[in-house]
């Protein structure tokens, strides 16, 4: 904990009688209303009442001596770890995870090792609470409506924090980035501020684009997912909806193709040759080739199952550039076009406004391998689009990790985004990186912090898509319009 934040000394359970003496958040009116666009589709968060009283459960290791730690399950089915320190300093850290896993259930381990994994928020005097959601598969306003339900859940337990932050990681920064525009909008917000970290800002309906066109420009290439013996279908899918194919049965065909598990001089000039066109295509770093190439199969499935074996994805345009025959490659390549109501209902879910009224602070690795850094310049242009860019502080870090960063950075920055919502002092690049050495004394680390970091514009990374260049891809306007449609977006 940094010096200039560490209590008192109060004990939790004075703590939570003072909070719980502050009464109770307002339950928030249910129905699809022009100022809380909750999914018409799932509805708003319900109250946690119906769900059972939470259980005291282990903590991690290193917490195990410095708070307590509980476990449940929410009127959802959500499985969920909540986490208090001793020395409690009020605020409450809503946690919004990433993947999305493809589980058919919630997943009971998921926080838990959230909780361990950020244990940092705990150690810094904070409470943290994870939902694992509902169900794995995609649903942006799913797993918000979960992490909004676990607010009120901890708030009706525990009684009311003194501040509300959320972080979101990953897919997980879109979770809270959704989370606070269609739950925090107002002067009632419930919420304070948020910390997205490596987030997937850009949204669903353009923030995996190159992940479709590494789809079909391996395909171009390799011929064997699926191969020329095997039942076809649109590359859209991602994968049959009756496929058997596993994780490593992908994993063996990319090897096959472009030998990218062995070391160079172990490859065939022929898969050499496919890498490299590939990686130079799509833009994908090789150490990430897999997981892209996973998503590209497993989750694309998922999404379009959700959204009525639709294809929310088009390609139809775009040319691509940097093979060793990008003339051949676009008169090869599969093209296809999104289905009109299909990407409608992935925007729907997915896609942020850009409508913040609170602060936001953004920490990025510059070098992110899976959710590129220009997904920042998306971000900053969708508030802007939207006339919120006030709201919001960037950061990036010298890192090349995507699932976590430097210890000292994330206490650093949480530390910067809770100073600006009780103060009103809107930090800087330079100063939340300035406030990391001291730190860093504890954690040893590292602060890697590049305060004079601007990420290039998100086609520069991505290949733009006809007539979707022009930021935020959903207007709260169109979210409004949509909303009253009534039955879009995608089911919890």
């Amino acid at each position: 904990m940094h010096p200039s934040e560490k209590p008192t000394g109060n004990t939790v359970t004075a703590l939570l009688q003072r909070r719980r003496s502050r009464g109770r958040l307002s339950t928030v009116t249910a129905g699809c209303v022009a100022g809380i666009l909750a999914a018409c589709l799932i509805g708003p968060a319900q109250p946690s009442a119906a769900a059972a009283a939470p259980g005291s459960a282990p903590c991690p290791a290193d917490l195990a001596a410095k708070a307590t730690c509980y476990a449940g399950q929410d009127s959802h089915g959500a499985h969920y770890t909540v986490a208090i320190p001793r020395r409690w300093n009020g605020t409450l850290v809503l946690h919004a995870h990433g993947g999305p896993g493809l589980g058919a259930e919630s997943d009971p381990q998921r926080s838990a090792d959230d909780l361990e994994r950020w244990s940092v928020m705990v150690d810094e005097g904070y409470a943290w609470a994870g939902s694992a959601y509902r169900r794995g598969g995609y649903g942006t306003r799913m797993a918000a409506a979960d992490t909004e339900n676990l607010r009120r859940l901890f708030t009706e337990k525990f009684g009311r924090p003194s501040t509300t932050l959320i972080h979101g990681q990953s897919w997980g920064g879109n979770v809270a980035a959704k989370t606070i525009e269609t739950y925090g909008s107002g002067a009632d917000s419930p919420y304070d501020g948020a910390l997205l970290t490596n987030g997937v800002l850009a949204g669903g309906s353009r923030g995996y684009d190159y992940r479709v066109d590494l789809r079909v420009v391996y395909q171009y290439y390799c011929r064997n997912h699926p191969r020329p013996s095997e039942p076809s279908y649109p590359l859209w899918m991602g994968l049959r909806e009756d496929s058997a194919m596993t994780a490593a049965g992908l994993r063996a065909r990319l090897q096959e193709c472009t030998g990218h598990a062995s070391q160079p001089a172990d490859r065939t000039p022929l898969q050499q040759r496919n890498l490299d066109d590939i990686l130079a295509v799509t833009k994908i770093p090789e150490r990430t080739l897999e997981s892209h190439l996973s998503f590209a199969t497993f989750t694309f499935r998922d999404i379009v199952g959700r959204v009525g074996m639709r294809s929310p994805f088009s390609n139809r345009h775009v040319r691509y550039s940097g093979s060793h025959d990008d003339a051949a490659l676009n008169a090869g390549v599969e093209r296809f076009s999104a289905a009109p109501s299909a990407r409608r209902d992935l925007s729907y879910d997915s896609d942020v406004t850009g409508a913040v009224s609170v602060p936001v602070l953004t920490m990025h690795a510059i070098d992110d391998p899976t959710a590129f850094v220009e997904h920042e310049a998306a971000y900053l242009d969708s508030l802007k689009g939207a006339h919120r860019d006030r709201h919001l502080v960037q950061t990036f870090t010298q890192e090349s990790e995507h699932s976590g960063l430097s210890t000292a950075e994330y206490a650093s920055a949480v530390s910067a985004l809770s100073g600006w919502v009780r103060t009103g002092r809107k930090p800087t690049p330079a100063s939340v990186a300035s406030s990391c050495p001291a730190f860093d004394a504890e954690y040893g680390t590292g602060c890697f912090f590049r305060p004079e970091h601007r990420p290039a514009s998100y086609a520069s990374r991505v290949n733009p898509r006809e007539g979707a260049t022009r930021w935020p891809a959903m207007t709260r306007a169109q979210e409004w319009r949509w909303s009253r449609l009534g039955n879009v977006g995608i089911a919890p």
